[in-house]
């Protein structure tokens, strides 16, 4: 049992966006031809949903981007431009990506005081989405991992995936970072922590032969 995890594929991380990710539409392409030549048994996209003057937003602190904050949790906050606010158009899934009426939905970032790069859960790791709960109940083993950004929010997700217990793969050739070094650094943790790296012509030819 397998579920297509595409991670917060949205129009303020894709090209002219308040936190564009450089070359982000360039995944659009690849991650449509997963979804027209490949089925799984659960696919599910997760956004980033903020409220106003979330913790993650330099203009809530007065600082620039890129600057950083010691939360109350006493968790060091790396700050961005404000972005995915909730019901604005920046918010929303780019209307270029698939997306089918039985995709499920994974809202993060919610809560106004933590940020929450994983589609599982908050930075701090005491509050959880549905998401683990929705691929236990659905039996789901593989865990396919692609979008923005590779060194954010798909890293997180990945780790996620794998500290739960899903065999947990990179879909190299669909997901975008935002520096080199971050990139590298990324790359090289999930390869330490057992994830697979995959690329979606092997994954699409893999799935046909199956």
């Amino acid at each position: 049992m397998s579920c297509l995890l595409i991670i917060d594929v949205q129009n303020d991380f894709m090209k002219d966006g308040s936190l564009e990710v450089e070359k982000a539409n360039d995944i659009l392409e690849p991650i449509n031809n997963i979804r027209n030549n490949c089925s799984f048994d659960l696919v599910v996209l997760s956004k980033d949903w903020h409220p106003n003057d979330h913790i993650s937003f330099a203009s809530t602190h007065s600082k620039k981007p890129f600057d950083s904050i010691v939360t109350k949790s006493n968790y060091t906050q790396l700050l961005f431009p404000d972005h995915c606010i909730q019901d604005t158009k920046g918010s929303e899934i780019n209307k270029e990506l698939i997306v089918k009426d039985k995709d499920i939905i994974i809202n993060k970032g919610m809560d106004i005081e933590i940020d929450s790069y994983s589609a599982f859960g908050d930075n701090d790791k005491k509050s959880k989405t549905e998401l683990e709960g929705i691929l236990k109940k659905h039996s789901i083993v593989n865990v396919f991992v692609c979008g923005l950004a590779t060194d954010f929010c798909v890293l997180a997700s990945c780790m996620d995936s794998v500290n739960c217990g899903f065999k947990t793969y990179f879909i190299e050739d669909c997901s975008k970072g935002i520096s080199k070094n971050g990139i590298d650094q990324a790359l090289q943790k999930m390869k330490d922590n057992g994830i697979i790296f995959i690329n979606s012509s092997d994954l699409i030819q893999n799935k046909k032969n199956q």
